[in-house]
């Protein structure tokens, strides 16, 4: 990767960091009041309504936000909580085991608008659930059997503690349930899409199981490269200021996003408006929001952040400061199994080159593609390129052939 676009992700990072720390220490006193709410538990539920709670959320009330959002799809679906026991059959692995029998469960949603058509699996990124796939679930489920889940501890699936304590038991978190929910739903020779951090959970989750995944599909994909392999003089500079280190002990300390958001209580919905607007309004790159769509988004978005941390206490065992992982992707490239596909929006700040590295070590078929007028959410930003992208990537799996064999007008191969 050369120096300028190293140069260029890792200021792109930091910025978010330094605009995360900032949030945080204006909330730092509000986020401490998280934790009186949270121990007086459910009954403090029963006794007040939700519009007086302190964080006014709940599963239900996710699920809500989900099927609010979700009535923009045209096509029927059918929602449902897919149980996956309390840990593995027979599994000794401490992460899993939980304080109580309590059963887990994945949020799952099946379109099945196409009979007989070849299965696509997606997976939503950190911070993320799959509601934010809303504006491709019509699209492609002209073409497939798609189905969209909330990882272990996100959005509508179940969050129970997080107790893992290293990147090994971190990254079986995320694969172990993923297998255990494949199980359950009998599933095999499927595509499976993943995007950011989901695009990391997916990977692996690939090379661990390759017998079950029919092609793999990365969308601006996290954690292909480490912090030895993209030294900066910038990021060691930035790490010895008041800002860095702050940032750095708030990273270390797994402060997340999501807490703010929390420790704002009632107030937390308005910051989250804030972030849509900007995000997918005044910045964005590509097709703005209608106003329904944002309405509903935000609704949607606020509920899963607020709810309980579970999934997200993830974030510094598989990234160092600087979004770099522990365990790179690209030291993992020769093992790769599976055909895949990356697609990234042309203004990603996940660089690409990280997978132009890793295909000169894959021993499979790889192939990276870039949608114009899209950033890090390019489904959401230019939905139209990404469907195109994924039925090019898919195009020899697609029995009617009508899929060309030529790059799509637009599409960019890197």
């Amino acid at each position: 990767m050369s120096r300028a676009a190293v140069a260029s992700t890792t200021r792109m990072a930091a910025e978010e960091m330094r605009r995360a720390s900032a949030s945080a220490a204006a909330a730092a006193a509000a986020a401490t009041a998280e934790a009186a709410p949270a121990q007086a538990g459910s009954r403090w539920a029963r006794v007040w309504p939700p519009s007086l709670r302190w964080i006014p959320t709940s599963t239900d009330r996710i699920i809500a936000a989900e099927k609010r959002l979700l009535s923009i799809v045209k096509t029927g679906y059918v929602q449902e909580q897919v149980n996956i026991g309390s840990a593995p059959p027979g599994s000794k692995v401490r992460w899993f085991r939980s304080a109580s029998d309590e059963p887990r469960f994945i949020n799952t949603v099946t379109f099945d608008s196409k009979e007989n058509a070849p299965t696509l699996v997606m997976v939503h990124g950190y911070g993320a659930s799959q509601g934010f796939f809303f504006r491709n679930f019509d699209a492609l489920a002209n073409r497939f059997r798609v189905i969209a889940i909330d990882q272990l501890g996100w959005g509508g699936s179940s969050r129970p503690d997080f107790t893992c304590k290293s990147t090994e038991e971190t990254e079986a978190w995320f694969i172990d349930s993923f297998e255990e929910w494949r199980k359950a739903k009998n599933l095999s020779n499927f595509i499976l899409l993943g995007h950011s951090f989901g695009g990391y959970v997916v990977a692996k989750y690939a090379l661990k199981h390759p017998e079950h995944v029919q092609h793999l599909i990365l969308v601006g994909p996290a954690g292909f490269s480490s912090e030895t392999e993209n030294s900066s003089e910038w990021l060691t500079k930035f790490r010895a200021t008041w800002k860095g280190m702050l940032i750095n002990h708030l990273w270390e300390s797994n402060f997340t996003p999501q807490r703010i958001v929390r420790g704002l209580g009632p107030w937390g919905p308005g910051i989250v408006q804030k972030y849509t607007s900007a995000r997918f309004g005044t910045s964005s790159t590509g097709e703005l929001l209608t106003d329904q769509e944002s309405t509903l988004l935000t609704d949607y978005i606020y509920h899963t952040l607020a709810a309980k941390a579970s999934g997200e206490l993830c974030l510094k065992y598989i990234f160092s400061f600087g979004a770099f992982a522990r365990k790179p992707l690209l030291h993992c490239a020769s093992d790769w199994k599976v055909p895949t596909t990356f697609i990234y929006g042309h203004q990603d700040w996940m660089n690409y080159e990280g997978a132009q590295q890793a295909r000169k070590d894959m021993k499979v078929p790889c192939e990276i593609i870039r949608v114009p007028q899209g950033g890090h959410f390019v489904f959401i930003d230019n939905p139209s390129g990404f469907h195109s992208a994924v039925l090019y990537a898919c195009r020899n799996i697609l029995s009617d052939g009508e899929e060309g064999l030529t790059l799509p007008d637009g599409l960019i191969s890197a």
